[in-house]
């Protein structure tokens, strides 16, 4: 087997790892919330169901991100795979910093509000 097809593989799966973490991150998220939505005040299990189904989202697109870059860069080093590699990572990279904003309340950069 192929130096290149090892880490084409590797891309893969890493991409792969992305999705699971997606979707168990979904599953997870909404047996907590059917769990407890009826225990909880009216809006605070919808606002954690939110929260944690944006983390699983965010956390997987950063998996998907990472397979996208070892699978263009080292495989199939092409301008033109380079330039589509940038518009993923652009386009992914909106979406984790947009869903962090709509899951934590502030942008990735600000820091953390404390409630003293």
């Amino acid at each position: 087997m192929k130096f290149t097809e090892i880490i084409s593989m590797a891309g893969y799966a890493i991409e792969a790892l992305g999705v699971l973490v997606v979707v168990a991150g979904s599953c997870i998220s909404s047996a907590a919330f059917v769990r407890t939505f009826r225990s909880l005040p009216e809006g605070a299990a919808y606002a954690t169901f939110r929260r944690q189904l944006g983390r699983s989202i965010i956390l997987g697109l950063e998996f998907l991100i990472a397979g996208d870059i070892i699978r263009t860069v080292v495989v199939a080093a092409t301008l033109e795979n380079v330039a589509v590699l940038g518009l993923i990572i652009l386009i992914r990279t909106f979406l984790s910093v947009t869903l962090h904003l709509e899951v934590e309340g502030r942008w990735p950069w600000q820091a953390e509000k404390h409630n003293t």
